[in-house]
């Protein structure tokens, strides 16, 4: 029962994580329209920076400043959203299709540089000895996984009910009308670029702390945690959902993460050892699957926005 509990946090504290991103992603896409494809460049700058400031000295890479944990996350929320805020900057005047090739472009360019500097990233072999919070617990798997699931939820709550009040306040106003209708927004005087490189560069800080909170949770990091599968993750579970809404994110992040770990312990069960590595292309099928039927049942995802006006129509006395 233990063991299973211990799993249980274990699962949870992953899925989060995989929360704080999509809240990100929520940020730039659901309430302002802004097509990111580049999601897990940010994580990674969040998880390299975190890694560099808070590990103890190494004489084979630069960094090693053994700072705190919290400073680390500090510094990878400013480091991925300034990146952020320089790529809005650069490419907010394109639209859609051209922005998403960018932003992937970012990605692409991020994967690479983490890849190939090894006197600062340390290259295709990474980064170890990431301190991890209530590391003297990690003896009783149970006590330390039930701790770190704590502080992810804590981080989580704080992000999302930050996320919140922005999404609800005037500026938050002002993004959705961005989104629905930009030449009546920029005719009352609003800057459109303005306001978007604003919630670009949140959403990345949001996305460098989820990259952050994962390299200390797991303790290691390295480039092909930052592939695009990361980014096709994110993105199907803030569809699933439901754009727009922030407690949709989170719910589409557990249940996604709930498919494709629970498909990934089937093919582990069924698929022969030698033939793993093939049928893992496997999980992404179930993904899309399960998205096709998502969408074709609710549109707007699970918790998406005109669904939610629809109940409100629906619970309006007549």
């Amino acid at each position: 029962m233990i063991d299973l509990v211990g799993y249980g946090a274990f699962f949870l504290t992953t899925a989060l994580i995989f929360a704080l991103i999509t809240l990100g992603l929520n940020l730039q896409w659901g309430l302002t329209g802004l097509f990111n494809v580049g999601v897990a460049g940010f994580v990674a700058i969040g998880a390299y920076t975190s890694a560099i400031f808070t590990t103890p000295p190494d004489p084979a890479r630069f960094g090693g400043l053994d700072w705190p944990i919290l400073a680390g996350w500090l510094a990878a929320m400013v480091t991925a959203g300034i990146a952020a805020a320089i790529t809005g900057f650069a490419t907010l005047r394109l639209k859609a299709d051209y922005l998403a090739i960018t932003t992937f472009g970012v990605a692409v360019v991020v994967q690479l540089v983490a890849l190939n500097t090894q006197g600062l990233t340390g290259g295709p072999f990474g980064i170890g000895f990431i301190p991890r919070p209530f590391a003297e617990l990690a003896s009783t798997p149970f006590r330390f996984n039930m701790a770190i699931l704590g502080v992810v939820a804590l981080v989580t709550l704080i992000a999302y009910l930050a996320l919140e009040h922005l999404s609800k306040s005037p500026w938050g106003r002002v993004l959705r009308a961005l989104r629905e209708d930009e030449t009546a927004a920029v005719s009352l005087g609003k800057s459109a670029r303005f306001y978007r490189v604003q919630a670009f560069a949140i959403g990345g800080a949001v996305m460098g702390l989820a990259g952050a909170v994962q390299a200390h949770f797991i303790g290691f990091i390295a480039p092909e945690n930052y592939l695009p599968t990361l980014t096709f993750q994110v993105w199907v579970m803030l569809i699933v959902g439901g754009s727009g809404s922030n407690r949709g994110a989170i719910l589409g992040s557990i249940l996604v993460w709930a498919i494709w770990a629970g498909s990934g312990a089937m093919l582990s069960a069924l698929v022969p050892t030698d033939q793993q590595a093939r049928a893992a292309s496997l999980q992404i099928v179930a993904i899309g699957v399960m998205l096709c039927v998502i969408l074709l049942v609710r549109p707007e995802g699970i918790l998406g926005a005109r669904i939610r006006r629809r109940r409100k129509a629906k619970a309006r006395p007549a």
